[in-house]
């Protein structure tokens, strides 16, 4: 593994990233965020599909001031080259031949269109590691089928899982098969620069959205081998065995109740003030309780609950130690004390958009930690960096480049 930097986790790693919008950029975010450089490929036209997504101050659209962009695509350099051209082929090749890393998002047909798919790349560079995230993967009757993030929460089995059972699945939040495929890429990926260490080679790291969620569906899969049950949604109730396992309304939001070990519960019922709904037989057999009539159950404690905030409800269960928690807003994590203590925000000055919040890595390592350290690129900003500083291009074939619209 050749690693030059040993402030820097993945110093000396060459990346290179032609992917668009959030799996294969948050893959390449990661290993950026760790040191790695990052060389980001955009399209000359219109660059990056977030770009377009935004959010964007005012809601007044700008390719360079997304929100979604800028996060996505800190700590990377920046070039446009338009693959399908045979010049800016030539420039990918270059940029491939002395690199460690591709990762890419192409459909298998597109890649080898492009003549970057796995067994033409690694002709050309047999230490080459190709990232490839896609759908469904590059092998099954699925492989060359198109999907979004509603298809793959679908189709990878938590949509079943997610929503109220008296009501249809739902999509799974925050276009998790995205961000989760990103995160399993990046670690296929380090896996086998790893193994390249030993055995000389780069190999195909190939994910699949899709399988990403199947994966994360494991306990369900589990379930149906064992017990033939295909599914349940439990809408606000989670899968513990015992009574609470609840998400309730309180007086200004809503709060996470559960209280897996019975001494909790006790300590809980004592806090209500030992109704007399407590004394029945029916409220004492707890897992009847969140199996059959949990709905009756969370309307017995919901008074109590709502007679609180959620930081009262707070400060009562660590005083008593009940693992109840509150449901935070986005503007009360952006304000949290514990991250802000854990350091989780930094700010990055961008050129254009200005001074800016991001979220920063949900890990810390203690020798060689992730630095938020370079805004996104603007579009094509490093094109006479890459072109010329490193490919050795001149400036008036840049400017020729640039004329044919290659770059």
């Amino acid at each position: 593994m050749e690693i030059m930097d040993n402030k820097r986790a993945l110093g000396g790693l060459r990346v290179i990233e032609c992917a668009t919008l959030r799996a294969g950029p948050y893959c390449a975010k990661l290993l950026a965020d760790l040191g790695a450089e990052v060389i980001k490929v955009e399209d000359p036209a219109c660059g990056d599909g977030s770009r377009m997504w935004g959010p964007f101050p005012d809601d007044n659209p700008d390719l360079e001031k997304s929100g979604l962009f800028l996060w996505l695509n800190a700590n990377k350099l920046g070039i446009t080259v338009d693959l399908k051209s045979v010049l800016g082929y030539k420039v990918i090749k270059m940029l491939l031949k002395d690199a460690d890393i591709f990762i890419e998002d192409f459909s298998i047909s597109t890649a080898i269109e492009l003549g970057l798919d796995y067994e033409t790349l690694r002709k050309l560079n047999p230490r080459l590691v190709i990232a490839s995230v896609t759908p469904f993967g590059q092998g099954g009757p699925y492989k060359d089928y198109k999907a979004y993030e509603i298809n793959c929460s679908a189709a990878g089995g938590l949509s079943t899982a997610t929503g109220d059972p008296e009501r249809e699945p739902l999509v799974f939040p925050v276009f998790a098969a995205d961000y989760q495929a990103g995160v399993g890429s990046a670690i296929g990926t380090l896996l086998a620069v790893l193994a390249r260490g030993k055995t000389g080679r780069g190999q195909h790291v190939d994910t699949s959205k899709v399988e990403v969620l199947a994966e994360i569906s494991g306990q369900y899969l589990v379930r149906y081998i064992y017990q033939g049950v295909t599914g349940v949604r439990r809408g606000n109730h989670g899968i513990m065995g015992y009574y609470p396992c609840s998400c309730l309304p309180c007086k200004d939001g809503y709060v996470v109740m559960v209280a897996p070990q019975l001494a909790q519960w006790v300590r809980f019922v004592k806090l209500m003030g030992e109704p007399e709904w407590s004394k029945d037989p029916r409220y004492r057999d707890r897992r009847r309780m969140n199996a059959e009539y949990i709905d009756e159950c969370d309307a017995i404690i919901l008074p109590w609950v709502k007679e609180h905030t959620k930081d009262e409800i707070l400060s009562i269960a660590i005083e008593n130690h009940l693992p109840f928690s509150p449901v935070q807003t986005v503007d009360e994590l952006v304000n949290s004390p514990q991250l802000e203590a854990r350091g989780f925000f930094g700010n990055l000055f961008h050129p254009e958009a200005g001074l800016l919040q991001y979220p920063g890595s949900a890990y810390k390592l203690s020798q060689t930690p992730t630095r938020l350290e370079s805004p996104a690129p603007r579009l094509g900003e490093h094109n006479k960096e890459v072109l010329c500083d490193r490919l050795g291009y001149s400036e008036e074939e840049l400017t020729k480049l640039q004329e044919y619209g290659v770059i």
